[in-house]
């Protein structure tokens, strides 16, 4: 499956020049370290992206991703849902920490929404143009979000829980693209057709894509060593991987650019 990608209209600079920065941000509650990268050749502000990381926390992982959108063009953040920048390296602790956020859904979305603040400021960042992206537990974030109604002009969600998306607001103006692995067993078919049924009904652009193949994580390369390791159901696969960020560069040049 190939795409075609399209260069953003101020990429006419060299992609060396990137820029990182560590930013503090919080709520009443929860203190969190974000992580920046940006061009800083760039002479106009330009669209941000908020990166939501693996259920492992804001990893290097995460912020390479970030990264990856700053050498695209955008201002990215990683952000840190779990707050004072805790990682997992197990995961019996990766789903303690997610599942808090999950039962905390109204703290969860304050740390969303301060990041998106946060992001928004920085003065790289046209904060008219904003969008998400996350993997894993962090595509389930998003999902969340963007059915919620923030206000985001899209979301990608790579390889993440959709079991969770009961509701979604009429008519969002946020676009939503899922971008799944096919033989993943922790993401099932009926919801996945659930979610679509959901987003016709409500009249939200939705797509979903199923990578062949393709299991849980599978764009993250050391997935296969983790899943080896703790025996879970986890790979890397590079077909998927490339084909899904060439997918969310399309769908992010139709968002800004078009």
């Amino acid at each position: 499956m190939k795409y075609l990608i399209t260069l953003l209209p101020f990429l006419f600079i060299s992609c060396s020049s990137i820029k990182t920065e560590k930013v503090q941000y919080s709520t009443q509650s929860t203190k969190m370290n974000g992580y920046i990268a940006y061009n800083k050749a760039n002479k106009v502000k330009v669209p941000g992206i908020l990166v939501v990381h693996e259920w492992w926390g804001q990893n290097e992982y995460a912020r390479k991703r970030a990264d990856m959108l700053a050498e695209l063009g955008y201002v990215a953040m990683a952000v840190d849902m779990y707050g004072n920048g805790m990682t997992a390296n197990h995961p019996k602790d990766a789903k303690t920490f997610a599942t808090a956020t999950f039962k905390n859904m109204p703290e969860t979305k304050k740390r969303f929404k301060k990041a998106l603040e946060t992001l928004k400021n920085h003065p790289m960042v046209d904060s008219s143009k904003v969008a998400a992206i996350g993997y894993c537990y962090g595509g389930g974030i998003v999902l969340k979000m963007a059915a919620d109604g923030e206000e985001l002009d899209g979301v990608v969600s790579f390889h993440g829980s959709v079991a969770h998306i009961k509701k979604m607001k009429k008519k969002l103006k946020t676009k939503i693209l899922v971008l799944n692995g096919e033989d993943d067993p922790m993401v099932k078919e009926s919801d996945l057709v659930a979610l679509d049924n959901l987003a016709k009904k409500r009249k939200v652009d939705l797509e979903i894509i199923n990578y062949p193949n393709a299991l849980h994580a599978f764009t993250n390369p050391k997935a296969t060593e983790v899943g080896k390791k703790f025996k879970i159901p986890v790979a890397y696969n590079k077909e998927a991987d490339e084909a899904s960020w060439e997918k969310m560069q399309n769908f992010l040049n139709s968002l800004f650019f078009n």
